[in-house]
């Protein structure tokens, strides 16, 4: 077996993955490294063979590791990593930091992130992903990110470097993101409490919180113009032309396409993930012959399928 750095984190072999992620379902990593802190890390990438690849990993909130499993080292952060500080407009926070927590401690502080409070996952993946929801994204808060390369090497990076688009980001291959800074508008801690406890209850009104899921499972397809340019002006809905497909409450398996919210995949109960994954593509064939429209994952689908 080949031989890795020494850290003062925990690294652990072929560690399974199922019971990291929120579907519930993977196989195991070569190698879950869970660093001590931002030194730890750095010191563990530098040393590390630059043929074994790496694939930092936040909560699993928007995730289908498949049922093979990953051949590299899964890196998640955890303690250490999930500090909030605020600081006049600023609020930094760990990539660790649940988007929920660092909604409620910026309210507390009277600064406005309330969008985040919706948002399943970390910062790391929010920020990775340039989550949003209710028009408001992380491109539009955010100052700088600070990773480590996959050479070791702590960088900070000013957020426009990040190139930040729908749900998608330019990060260096193999980088970690272990905090980042956002630059938050003022408001009265209590309105911006009230209004974080109405975006709850209108989220568990439409979407499957008490299921297994993973959270949108496909990107809202852009429009078209008069010219049949793609248009991000005119976006259209994924669950509606999942809906126009008749594919609202599928099954495959253990998996279903909610009957709640047409866009959330769900483990109704012992779905492998070839079952998930299978399930999705169903869904993507059904709406391209449906509508012309070929839907995108959001949910990232990692590792390797299994051979009977």
């Amino acid at each position: 077996m080949t031989t890795l750095p020494t850290p003062r984190g925990t690294l652990t072999p072929n560690r399974p993955l199922a019971d990291l992620t929120w579907l519930r379902v993977g196989g195991p990593a070569d190698w879950l490294f869970q660093p001590a802190d931002v030194a730890d890390l750095a010191a563990f990438l530098l040393a590390l063979d630059p043929a074994i690849p790496v694939f930092p990993m936040g909560v699993g909130s928007n995730l289908i590791v498949r049922d093979g499993g990953i051949r590299a080292v899964v890196i998640r952060l955890g303690r250490g990593f999930n500090g909030i500080e605020v600081d006049g407009d600023r609020v930094s926070a760990g990539a660790a930091a649940l988007d929920a927590h660092v909604a409620k401690r910026a309210a507390e502080a009277g600064l406005d992130l309330t969008f985040l409070r919706t948002i399943p996952g970390s910062i790391g993946g929010a920020v990775r992903m340039n989550a949003g929801c209710y028009g408001s994204y992380i491109a539009d808060v955010l100052e700088e990110v600070q990773i480590v390369t996959r050479a070791g090497e702590v960088q900070t990076l000013p957020a426009a470097v990040l190139n930040l688009r729908y749900r998608q980001s330019d990060l260096p291959d193999g980088a970690v993101i272990v905090s980042a800074t956002f630059r938050a508008k003022s408001g009265d801690p209590t309105a911006l409490e009230a209004g974080m406890l109405d975006q709850i209850a209108k989220r568990d009104a439409s979407q499957p919180t008490r299921d297994r899921s993973a959270g949108s499972t496909f990107r809202n397809p852009l429009g078209r113009s008069s010219t049949g340019a793609a248009d991000d002006t005119h976006e259209l809905k994924a669950w509606k032309v999942i809906d126009d497909a008749g594919m609202r409450g599928a099954t495959l398996g253990g998996a279903q396409m909610s009957p709640m919210h047409s866009n959330f995949l769900i483990n109704a109960g012992g779905a492998t993930a070839a079952d998930l994954e299978n399930l999705g593509e169903e869904v993507r064939k059904k709406v391209f012959q449906s509508s012309g429209i070929t839907l995108e994952w959001e949910i990232m689908r990692v590792g390797e399928t299994t051979h009977d």
